[in-house]
């Protein structure tokens, strides 16, 4: 039996999931936290349902990894490195460089750091967790699984910028996507739910958390996708601003004074839902709070995922099923009917007593013409998956 670790790292933490193999079952999981920072925490969940807290000193990624290390034998969860089959880390972007997961080596691993400006708030930290775990553990293979290699099936009338072209074949400008690890598990997931072959069904999935996109996936591959060049356009997110118009940033900054870096910086961290309502960035605070901009930050979130679903179900003349997944899309049936009630004209029939409840289910009634359905999503089984066939 082989155990695969499956990695998604930030700036200054990564959770995990260690899977075994061929059963795929979850027997250890967790995180590091605060890493660099003081009050780092260490997490680990056994499959027993113990859970193992530990408040200490975290300096960087390289000592998170041997906290892991130690843990996992200290737990009898692993004896030998030679058990693993390998370690599977998410990267949001891959660029033009990646078009499929990838075994790491030095030259790889610099390749994703020099992507880092195409996804300057994951690559970097995602590139440098990837670094931890062949300084500590280099006996293991390390794997990058990549978000935008789902969307390498884009045609050149969805990722092309209306640019001149010199800018695509010199810089390579270009709609580059991101959440496909999710999605390409989630819409497997709904076909099968909805016993339709995963090749033909056409499905719009609303990946929506404090990061949100929605994806058009036809004949079981991308089709067309929200996010662009970085994860920062598309729909109104937790902090990103989502679609915005360039020559309004370039007012804001002719006013304010702000820098091209100040002014994205903005759009990444202060926008979105935080923006509009001056409140949070986190939809369960919104819900709660009665202010007028806390209602209208969560009405306009609800436009921008049905302008796009709208869009996608055009392109590709009808859809089969519309998809709701990640944290807000699992969570907040406030705005999953909201949604839905604007979709009655696709032939969707929502049912707003299945949809009051969380999980895995349909949402729509059983004579609806385009079902619509929740889909927790597992990115981390999917990381593991391409751990096993790179390795094999």
């Amino acid at each position: 039996m082989k155990k695969v670790l499956a990695i998604n790292s930030g700036s200054s933490s990564f959770k995990y999931k260690l899977f075994s193999f061929p059963d795929e079952r979850v027997i250890a999981s967790g995180m590091a936290d605060r890493v660099g920072m003081e009050n780092a925490v260490f997490k680990i969940k056994l499959s027993n349902g113990k859970e193992y807290i530990k408040n200490t000193a975290i300096p960087n990624q390289a000592a998170a990894v041997k906290l892991l290390m130690d843990d996992l034998k200290k737990f009898n969860v692993v004896k030998d490195l030679k058990e693993f089959a390998g370690v599977g880390h998410r990267v949001v972007n891959g660029g033009e460089i990646f078009k499929d997961s990838a075994l790491i080596d030095q030259k790889k691993l610099q390749q994703i750091f020099d992507l880092g400006e195409l996804a300057p708030l994951h690559n970097i930290p995602e590139a440098t967790g990837i670094k931890a775990f062949m300084e500590t553990i280099p006996s293991v293979p390390q794997v990058a699984v990549f978000d935008t290699s789902y969307h390498t099936s884009l045609d050149p009338i969805h990722y092309l910028y209306s640019i001149p072209y010199k800018y695509y074949k010199e810089d390579s400008i270009r709609k580059y996507g991101a959440h496909g690890i999710s999605v390409e598990y989630v819409a497997r997931r709904a076909a099968r739910m909805m016993g339709k072959n995963p090749n033909i069904v056409k499905l719009i999935v609303c990946h929506l958390g404090s990061g949100a996109s929605v994806t058009a996936v036809k004949n079981g591959k991308s089709f067309d996708t929200s996010m662009g060049f970085s994860p920062l356009t598309g729909v109104t997110m937790g902090t990103r601003s989502g679609d915005f118009d360039p020559s309004a940033l370039r007012q804001l900054m002719h006013r304010t004074g702000m820098s091209i870096d100040d002014a994205v910086d903005m759009l990444n961290h202060e926008s979105g839902l935080l923006g509009i309502s001056g409140i949070s960035s986190d939809m369960r605070d919104l819900i709660e709070s009665k202010e007028k901009r806390a209602k209208l930050a969560r009405r306009i979130f609800i436009n921008r995922v049905v302008r796009y679903v709208g869009a996608y179900a055009a392109e590709m003349d009808g859809v089969d099923g519309i998809v709701f997944t990640a944290g807000v899309g699992e969570h907040d049936s406030g705005v999953r009917a909201g949604v839905m009630s604007y979709l009655k004209y696709l032939g969707l029939k929502p049912d707003y007593k299945a949809n009051r409840t969380n999980g895995e289910k349909f949402i729509s009634m059983p004579d609806s013409k385009v079902k619509a359905l929740v889909v927790p999503t597992n990115e981390e089984l999917m990381i593991a998956r391409e751990v096993i066939r790179l390795t094999r």
